[in-house]
């Protein structure tokens, strides 16, 4: 009886859902929009979907709908879709995207705590017995998207395009949104899914070497500065000294960026009213002409600004100069202190929060180093996002 009632539920929810897709649509809310609140919506509810059909009605019927589709019409798209495999009948994908009257996606469905990993081969049998051009894998967080790349009508075994939906990155929308009823075009997808496809692997690759280099990635380095042989104690020696310059050389180009945004925001902010105010103000005119807020100070604000920006709206976070210290707060609120940071002496430090907001000093050799404490500036963030 629970079951059904919150199959029941779902259902419903999946309608109201739909609703305000549509009347939203109206007002011309963005496909970002539609996407980004889908993703807020499953993190909210997985815990609560306990089936496979419950995962269709509260996550994927909402997403197709967000392609533009009317999950309700069986000309656009078809529940159950029957894809017969040689003598074995009676085989059905979960759902079909029709144009022109034949299949161009079909969707696999799965339980969102399921892997998808080992659902690769039934959805292959599927494809390539029909005439869809993509295939989607998907448990309603995880979504993988095929086509036949490497053999005509032969599915890939690899996605060109993987994404968790509650994580989603502008770019991977970019490419979603080709797949929406009003810009679908075979041949402009197949021209990008290519180059997606290698340009993720290579991705991942990259990141694996960051991570950990691997004795080749290593040895192609060594080879360029090591005059000698590189031997197997050499090798050993230069594995944590690539890994270091790797990061280095990462930490200079963000650097760069920052210092360009920095620039802009300064020639915008000029042109408008201040939106960050200096901190404990007072009528002593001599105190306030002793706070100066140096251009160091305003680069550390956007290294933190920069780390946060995946936990919380950038435009939330402020800064507050003060005589002893440079303050960096949520909403422009004292009492939600980010972090401090003290730059004036020979010496400079930062200042993070625990969960009592007892402040922690740490020495930092360069702004760089503001990096290493990404982890316990997010987590205040949480701990301030989590208060009512």
């Amino acid at each position: 009886m629970l079951l059904l009632h919150l199959f029941v539920s779902c259902v419903i929810y999946s309608i109201l859902f739909v609703i305000n897709v549509n009347q939203t649509l109206s007002i011309n809310m963005d496909f970002k929009d539609y996407i980004k609140q889908l993703g807020e919506r499953v993190s909210k509810l997985k815990d609560q979907i306990a089936t496979e059909e419950a995962t269709k009605n509260a996550f994927i019927m909402p997403f197709i709908q967000c392609l533009g589709y009317d999950v309700f019409n069986p000309l656009e798209v078809v529940p159950e879709f029957v894809a017969d495999i040689g003598l074995k009948k009676g085989e059905k994908v979960d759902y079909a995207i029709i144009k022109d009257g034949g299949p161009v996606i079909l969707i696999e469905c799965k339980h969102w705590g399921q892997k998808l990993d080992i659902h690769d081969n039934q959805l292959i049998r599927y494809f390539n017995v029909t005439k869809a051009k993509f295939a989607i894998l998907t448990n309603g967080v995880k979504y993988r998207f095929y086509t036949d790349l490497v053999e005509p009508n032969i599915m890939d075994e690899k996605p060109f395009l993987e994404f968790d939906i509650p994580e989603i990155k502008d770019a991977q929308i970019e490419e979603l949104k080709k797949f929406h009823k009003s810009y679908f075009d075979v041949s402009n997808i197949l021209s990008s899914a290519s180059e997606l496809k290698y340009t993720s692997e290579l991705k991942a690759i990259i990141s694996n070497e960051l991570k950990s280099p691997s004795e080749d990635f290593v040895r192609f380095f060594a080879k360029k500065v090591y005059p000698k042989t590189v031997t197997s104690n050499v090798l050993f020696q230069f594995t944590d000294l690539v890994k270091k310059s790797a990061h280095q050389v990462i930490s200079d180009m963000i650097t760069d960026r920052l210092k360009s945004a920095i620039d802009k925001e300064a020639e915008t902010a000029a042109a408008e009213a201040p939106a960050i105010l200096p901190i404990d103000v007072t009528t002593d005119s001599n105190t306030e002409k002793q706070i100066e807020t140096t251009d160091e100070e305003i680069e550390a604000f956007f290294v933190v600004k920069s780390i946060l920006r995946t936990a919380v709206d950038p435009s939330r976070i402020f800064y507050r100069d003060a005589q002893s210290y440079f303050s960096i707060i949520l909403d422009d609120n004292n009492r939600k202190a980010i972090c401090r940071l003290y730059l004036n002496g020979n010496r400079k430090y930062i200042g993070t929060f625990d969960s009592a907001k007892k402040e922690t000093k740490n020495e930092l050799m360069t702004l760089d180093d503001i990096y290493n404490y990404t982890e316990q500036l997010q987590q205040t963030i949480e701990i301030y996002l989590s208060m009512k």
